[in-house]
C-alpha cells in the first residue's frame, strides 16, 4: 500500500510540477533522467534478476522511436498509438533475440546484443521511408491542454512510464517469477535441476525487457523533434541502463531507480555547467568507484548499515 501511495504523489506531483510556471529546462532534463529510469528498470529485469548483461538496450530504444516516426508520418498516429506500438515492437524484438541467444551465455550473449544493435542501427541507415543516415526533421502535434508545452507534457507521460516500469519490476521480483530468475542468476544448471522452467523465464525477461525499453524510446522523436540513427541505436544507452542498476544495485527493484536518479542528475548537471562530452567519463568513473568500493550499489551499502545499526 505504501507504494502505490508514494507511486500517486509522484504522478501528482509530477502533473502539478508540469502545469506550473517551473523554468522550462527542468521538465528538458527530467525527461532524460525519467527515461533512464525506464531502461535501467527495464535492464534489471534481465540484466539485474536473470544475470544476462545486455548491451543491446539501444536497439530496443532506437526500434521503438523509429516505430513512433513510421505511424506518425504514415498514419499521423496520436502518442499514445506511438508508444504502444514501440512496447510491442520491442516485445517482438525481445521474444526474437530470445530465442537466438537465450541459449549463450555470459560474454557470448553480450556479445549477440551487441551486434543485435548495429544489425539496427545499419537497417535504419539504409531505409530512405526514415530519413536514412541523415535522419528525418519531425513537427511536432498541437500540444494537449492543460500543458504549456510539448516538453511539459512528455515529461508526465515518462513519469507515467517510469511507474509502470518500476511496479512491473517489483512485481516480478516479489513473485515466483522473480525467484526463479534470480535462481537462474545464481545457479543456472541447478535450477534445471530443480525443475525451474529457465528458458521460458529467460524469454518471458527478455520481452518484458524489451517492452519497456521500446515504450521508453516512443516519445524520443516528438521530444528531440528529430530522429537519426547514430544517436537513436548508440551504444551509450545500453553502457547507461548497465551502469545505473549496478551503482543503484541489481538485486532490488528500488536499485535501478537509485542509480538512474543519481547518475542521470549528475550527467544532466554536467551537461550544462561542463560539457555534454563529459557524460561518458562520468559514468565510467562511477561504474569504476562502485563495482571496486560497492559491488553491491547503494541498496547493499545501505542494507550493511542497517545491519550493522541493529547489532
Amino acid at each position: 500500500m505504501t507504494y502505490w501511495i508514494s507511486a500517486l504523489v509522484f504522478l501528482t506531483a509530477a502533473f502539478a510540477a508540469a502545469i506550473s510556471g517551473i523554468n522550462e529546462y527542468v521538465f528538458y532534463a527530467g525527461y532524460i533522467v525519467l527515461t533512464f529510469v525506464v531502461l535501467s528498470t527495464a535492464w534489471n529485469i534481465l540484466g539485474g534478476y536473470a544475470g544476462y548483461v545486455n548491451f543491446g538496450t539501444g536497439a530496443f530504444f532506437g526500434l521503438g522511436s523509429y516505430s513512433a516516426v513510421v505511424l506518425f508520418k504514415a498514419l499521423e498516429a496520436p502518442l499514445i498509438v506511438q508508444i504502444i506500438a514501440g512496447a510491442a515492437i520491442g516485445a517482438a524484438l525481445g521474444f526474437a533475440v530470445g530465442i537466438m541467444t537465450l541459449r549463450l551465455r555470459g560474454i557470448f550473449f553480450a556479445i549477440a546484443t551487441v551486434a543485435i544493435l548495429f544489425i539496427m542501427e545499419t537497417l535504419m541507415v539504409n531505409w530512405r521511408y526514415v530519413g536514412g543516415a541523415t535522419g528525418l526533421q519531425l513537427l511536432r502535434p498541437e500540444v494537449m491542454a492543460p500543458f504549456g508545452s510539448y516538453t511539459r507534457m512528455l515529461f508526465v507521460v515518462m513519469a507515467l512510464l517510469s511507474v509502470i516500469a518500476v511496479s512491473i519490476a517489483r512485481y516480478i521480483q516479489v513473485g515466483w517469477i522473480g525467484r526463479g530468475l534470480r535462481a537462474i542468476r545464481d545457479s543456472e544448471e541447478a535450477a534445471e535441476c530443480s525443475g525451474v522452467p529457465t528458458l521460458k523465464l529467460k524469454l518471458f525477461a527478455c520481452v518484458i525487457s524489451g517492452a519497456l525499453m521500446g515504450a521508453a524510446g516512443a516519445p524520443m522523436p516528438m521530444y528531440l523533434s528529430f530522429i537519426e540513427p547514430a544517436s537513436s541505436f548508440s551504444l551509450n544507452w545500453g553502457v547507461s541502463a548497465l551502469a545505473m542498476p549496478m551503482i543503484g544495485g541489481t538485486g532490488h527493484w528500488i536499485g535501478p531507480v537509485i542509480g538512474a536518479l543519481l547518475l542521470g542528475s549528475i550527467q544532466q548537471i554536467v551537461t550544462v555547467t561542463i560539457s555534454n562530452e563529459i557524460n561518458v567519463l562520468v559514468v565510467g568513473v562511477l561504474l569504476v568507484l562502485f563495482v571496486v568500493l560497492a559491488p553491491d550499489g547503494v541498496v547493499g551499502l545501505f542494507r550493511k548499515w542497517a545491519r550493522r545499526s541493529s547489532r
